[in-house]
């Protein structure tokens, strides 16, 4: 919390909350006893007309989400969305907020990003946007859950080189902080190991240069090849990868999209 916010969150009308009994620790804490009001993903849209309103007749409101920065995967962009149509002024508080917190000390590329959120938990799309990740060449930022990152870094370890480094980030700003960089395979060593709690951001190094004169009909026609039948997916898009000088993903993500 930064003296700005505190000072904000003191002096406005009024404040709307995610979730506020998580807040309300918050406000208590600072000794800020601002009226308070629920908005979050399933009153956001009803309550956006109301708050205009209000904001209409000269209030001042704050909006706060439980942790980090409100919009970064949080409830708000449609309320924000209608006061800027309404012409009323935005004002944002620069705070805590997990992706740039944990890419400013991850180690890894930072002049280009981007930022994919979570990820679809099972079936085609996951599968498109895991192959998405591998064959970025930007470095990729992620919001993962203790109990699906195992299953996350496995499923990136099938598709990623060896020495494509990852970092995750757990409990960003609180006691237990930490950052565990290494290939895919290490951080499914170290996270077997040592079982993860609390909040994470993993971020993914770009892919390298791949061979540019190779087209994506060479690639089909490589994965039809009859020396490539029989193989398991991820196998043959390897074979297929290590053939033509390719990124493997680039492969993967046609073998998916030649199945539909």
């Amino acid at each position: 919390m930064t003296y700005r916010a505190i000072e904000t969150l003191k002096q406005v009308d009024s404040i709307a909350a995610e979730d506020t009994r998580t807040s309300r620790k918050l406000l208590q804490h600072y000794g800020i006893d601002t009226p308070m009001f629920a908005l979050h993903e399933h009153n956001e849209s009803a309550m956006a007309e109301v708050l205009v309103a209000r904001l209409q007749t000269g209030e001042n409101i704050a909006l706060i989400s439980d942790a980090g920065t409100p919009l970064i995967s949080d409830p708000g962009y449609r309320l924000v969305q209608k006061l800027r149509a309404a012409d009323i002024r935005v004002i944002p508080i620069p705070g805590a907020c997990s992706i740039i917190t944990a890419l400013s000390a991850a180690g890894l590329p930072t002049d280009h990003f981007r930022y994919a959120g979570f990820l679809s938990r099972s079936g085609k799309t996951r599968r498109s946007e895991l192959a998405e990740i591998a064959a970025c060449p930007e470095s990729t930022i992620i919001l993962e859950s203790p109990r699906r990152l195992l299953a996350t870094l496995g499923d990136l370890a099938g598709l990623l080189e060896k020495s494509r480094q990852l970092c995750v980030a757990r409990e960003l700003t609180k006691l237990h902080e930490e950052f565990v960089n290494g290939n895919a395979d290490e951080l499914v060593a170290h996270f077997e190991r040592l079982p993860p709690r609390g909040e994470i951001v993993v971020i993914i190094e770009p892919a390298g240069k791949e061979n540019e004169v190779v087209d994506d009909d060479q690639i089909i026609a490589c994965l039809a090849g009859s020396s490539m039948q029989g193989l398991p997916p991820s196998a043959r898009a390897k074979a297929v990868a290590n053939t033509l000088n390719v990124a493997k993903a680039r492969v993967y993500a046609l073998m998916i999209g030649s199945n539909d």
